[in-house]
């Protein structure tokens, strides 16, 4: 096979990059050293697209929500990552969440079965000094490759910490204490599982999240900032007694039916996959050490008995100032025959580091078949994350950032805030359904894939 376009990294990023560039009739060498005897802090299969973190895509809201309206637009240009998640999803009231494992053997068998697509299990270290190239090796970068990239922009990489939050088995949770319902009732009303707390309970579990003993980190990380999108729940309950009631912990909207009351504080958990019978805590990402989570997760009421499939870790993420080294359409200035897409840029969260790989993916493929494309506008959700990453943040400040409102054209006008939020998804799909026409891609489907969710 020769192959026209190389991808590194076979995550979330460079599986959507693979399949739009195959898609498209470009025929690509992807690039994972997972399987080849390397892997990464954090990963625990050589699948491709493993979700790490968490098992959720977060809000499906297309109509009052900015992720919604990615999970829209994505779907709409014929996403893999979307078609595999919504085969493979789980209950998660108004969220999109999904059987991790299953999603990610969805991915790995589409991509390894494209025609278009050669998977190469190997360690890249340094960047392609010519031929088209897309690197989408996320926030794990290996250090050989890292130095490659520092050395190509003449710039540090920054980094920031991510957190991974625990996972119990369902069976080891005291049904008698907790219970099914989702804020609000939303969703299927009963798609997270529920663990109350009184005053003392709670001011207990603060006091030993902030006693309990925590990962030591090396002298050249410790200056390193964490995202505000995936703080750990030692760090915030070190912030206030009462941040973690107005977090993760936050009890309004939930009516514990041995009360009929809202607790003091509430422990989310949401599925972790198909079969129902792994949970992960929702929004407990921590850099405690394993023996302090067993013991201080195990003061939750209901979870006194739990067993962990996964216990909760931390890792250090890289990623380039995009707005200062790459043009609009993701090259890197200084070497322009290479892209970067997914987290690597600065994006923060599964599907926008799909959307960016996605993005990466139809501007190459046009420069390789000689044709024109041009970026969805501001207004988008696509066309925002991308401003965003290519120019519009102030580049010495840069920090990662998840798709939202605030990175759109504002909206005139005084009004509530559910009805700006309605304002702008209504402008968005505008926009998009234009653009789409504009780009003849307006009777484009999206790529038929049967439903594998168990």
């Amino acid at each position: 096979m020769t192959h026209e376009v190389t991808i590194i990294g076979g995550g979330l990023a460079g599986s959507e990059a693979a399949w739009q560039l195959a898609e498209a009739g470009v025929k690509v060498r992807l690039f994972e050293m997972r399987g080849g005897g390397d892997t990464t802090p954090a990963h625990d299969s050589d699948q491709l697209a493993e979700m790490v973190c968490s098992n959720s895509f977060r809000s499906d809201d297309a109509n009052s929500n900015a992720v919604g309206l990615l999970h829209q637009e994505m779907r709409r240009l014929g996403s893999l990552i979307m078609a595999k998640a919504d085969a493979h999803k789980v209950p998660a009231g108004s969220a999109l969440a999904v059987d991790r494992d299953g999603f990610a053997n969805g991915v790995t068998e589409a991509i390894q079965g494209h025609a278009n697509i050669k998977v190469v299990r190997e360690r890249v270290d340094a960047l392609p000094v010519n031929g088209t190239t897309i690197v989408a090796t996320g926030p794990l970068t290996g250090s050989a490759l890292a130095d490659s990239i520092a050395a190509a922009t003449g710039k540090d990489a920054l980094a920031f910490f991510d957190a991974i939050a625990p996972i119990v088995h369902k069976d080891s949770v005291d049904m008698d204490v907790a219970w099914f319902q989702s804020r609000w009732d939303k969703g299927d009303g009963k798609d997270y599982l529920n663990c109350p707390m009184d005053k003392s309970q709670y001011e207990a579990f603060v006091q030993a999240l902030i006693d309990g003993e925590k990962t030591e980190f090396k002298e050249w990380e410790k200056d390193t900032p964490y995202f505000e999108g995936c703080m750990p729940i030692e760090v915030m309950a070190e912030r206030g007694v009462e941040t973690l009631r107005h977090g993760p912990m936050k009890p309004v909207g939930l009516d514990d039916p041995r009360t009929g009351r809202w607790p003091y504080a509430v422990v989310q958990l949401r599925q972790d996959n198909s079969l129902g019978t792994l949970w992960n805590i929702v929004g407990f990402q921590t850099k405690l050490k394993y023996g302090a989570q067993t013991e201080i997760f195990r003061m939750i009421p209901g979870l006194e008995k739990a067993e962990f499939a996964r216990l909760g870790g931390i890792h250090r993420n890289s990623f380039i100032r995009s707005p200062e080294l790459l043009d609009e359409q993701l090259r890197l200035k200084s070497m322009p025959h290479i892209r970067f897409a997914g987290q690597i840029t600065g994006c923060e969260g599964y599907l926008e580091s799909a959307a960016v790989g996605m993005m990466a993916a139809r501007f190459t493929a046009a420069e390789v078949k000689g044709e024109a494309f041009e970026a969805p506008p501001v207004e988008t959700a696509f066309g925002a994350l991308l401003s965003h990453i290519t120019g519009g943040a102030e580049a010495e400040t840069y920090q990662p950032m998840n798709i939202n409102f605030g990175l759109m054209p504002p909206i005139a006008g005084k009004m509530k805030k559910a009805n700006r939020r309605l304002k702008y998804t209504e402008r968005a799909r505008g926009a998009f359904a234009a653009w789409l026409i504009e780009q003849g891609l307006e009777d484009q489907a999206p790529p038929v894939i049967e439903s594998e969710a168990a």
